[in-house]
């Protein structure tokens, strides 16, 4: 693949992100890296929706972070990708978003509990919220230090990214990431969903409680991992 090709998909992933309904105005943004080129391709800076194609898309050193190619700055949420990128190898794609649901958990400090099956099905286990930035880190690389307090959110739950492609950051909104940026996209689209759902199921019965361990552990594992046995093989691989 090169990085035309690369530009197209992460195109054609913030412009899924409205599809989906996840993005409002010119919030949130979707990337994809190149790791043989050294290189990310991520959406501009608070450019519309609308107008955005591929050539659009900014090319920027995955080492340094300076830019190589576009006609736009890049998002101010540039940092926080390449700190995900650089830390996880197996992530190709990164999500940002303020979808409604999951930013409410995220605004509210707390995990997504993991109720039902659908859940399951994507993310192993609640999914996290970060710790508060301290003022340090808000007044210094505060993008940077976004992606380091992800970073360090997975950490805690010692499971590996593809585990858990989601984080919630604090009084912000969440994070997804996957193989590539059609897979980040599709787990932001499924963690709004089960954002909404928990949100829902919590209100209609606050003492809910979580999906049984054996059936989280079955539900998950049948979608992701050796054992995987869910859909057609090619889609797997």
């Amino acid at each position: 693949m090169d990085l035309a090709e690369l530009r197209e998909q992460v195109c054609e992933a913030n412009q899924e992100l409205v599809r989906a309904g996840l993005v409002t105005l010119s919030f949130g943004n979707a990337s994809g890296v190149d790791r043989d080129r050294g290189a990310l391709v991520i959406k501009p800076s608070g450019v519309a929706y609308a107008r955005l194609g591929p050539s659009d898309m900014v090319v920027v050193d995955l080492a340094d972070g300076t830019v190589r190619e576009g006609p736009y700055r890049p998002s101010s949420d540039t940092p926080t990708h390449l700190a995900l990128y650089r830390r996880y190898p197996s992530i190709g794609g990164v999500v940002h978003t303020h979808s409604t649901f999951a930013s409410s958990w995220a605004q509210a400090g707390r995990p997504i509990p993991c109720l039902g099956t659908t859940h399951a099905d994507h993310f192993h286990g609640p999914v996290p919220v970060t710790r508060a930035l301290s003022a340090e880190e808000i007044d210094g690389d505060y993008e940077r230090e976004t992606g380091n307090v992800i970073i360090e959110t997975l950490a805690g739950l010692g499971l590996d990214p593809l585990e858990m492609p989601a984080v919630l950051v604090l009084s912000h909104g969440p994070f997804t990431w996957g193989a590539g940026p059609a897979e980040a996209v599709a787990n932001a689209i499924a963690l709004e969903a089960v954002a909404a759902m928990a949100h829902r199921t919590t209100t209609l019965e606050v003492a809910v409680e979580p999906i049984a361990a054996l059936l989280l552990e079955r539900h998950f594992g049948r979608k992701h991992g050796p054992a995987a046995y869910y859909g057609q093989p090619a889609e797997r691989d």
